[in-house]
């Protein structure tokens, strides 16, 4: 199966090559879907200048938000496995072949990355306070059982999207996909990652609102479709 690899990009300029380089290195056989929301820190032009057979880009014309930009990535996928890669360094591609493992075998069409296992430190945090509330949250309004509602790692066999619409355009994707893969049927598996948490000073864009508006789009979800 080949795994396509949607990468949101914006403003990422001092780590997107490296993360391309350990993407490319993972032995599977991918496509790396890039979408630039119009970064103005150099990420798209060093984008642009990249020559590889492997490596698809599409460029957003305003900074709508990572929700949209999965969303664009997902038009250009032709991979049976679809998985999203952060563009900063947060997330190992390594882990790749564990994630994808359960999809092959067909034991689900589902897998997050879980973050939340004592292999990494997972310090406390007004992030991680957020992400545990969030993910009781979800598991009581859809009846899943789940560790870690906001990783970024989220793993799909293309047929998922084929089932579910997305809306989202921000950081509201995590609870969206929850919700409608939920309500649709599907269950989720988790699989122990690695992460490398970095803070606002190094970049981190998500803020409380996205916090305050992922309460929000997993209560609106749970009555509507």
């Amino acid at each position: 199966m080949k795994l396509s690899v949607i990468i949101p990009l914006y403003n990422e300029v001092n780590t997107i090559g490296i993360l391309i380089q350990k993407v490319n290195s993972v032995p599977i056989s991918k496509e790396i879907i890039i979408v630039d929301d119009c970064s103005t820190d150099g990420s798209r032009e060093f984008i642009q200048n990249l020559n590889a057979e492997n490596i698809i880009i599409a460029c957003h014309e305003k900074n709508i938000g990572k929700g949209f930009a999965i969303r664009t990535g997902l038009k250009y996928v032709t991979g049976e496995i679809i998985i999203i890669q952060d563009a900063d360094l947060e997330y190992d591609p390594n882990d790749y072949p564990a994630l994808i493992k359960p999809i092959i075998n067909e034991e689900t069409k589902v897998v997050f990355g879980n973050r939340y296992h004592p292999g990494n430190n997972m310090y406390l945090s007004k992030f991680k306070i957020a992400v545990l509330l969030l993910t009781k949250l979800a598991n009581w309004l859809y009846g899943i059982n789940i560790t870690d509602e906001a990783t970024c790692y989220k793993v799909f066999h293309k047929e998922i999207f084929e089932s579910i619409s997305l809306n989202c355009k921000r950081f509201e994707f995590c609870p969206e996909v929850i919700a409608k893969v939920s309500k649709a049927g599907f269950s989720i598996t988790e699989i122990p990652i690695n992460y490398n948490a970095r803070s606002i000073d190094d970049g981190k864009k998500i803020r409380f609102k996205d916090g305050i508006e992922a309460f929000y789009i997993l209560l609106k979800y749970r009555f509507i479709n």
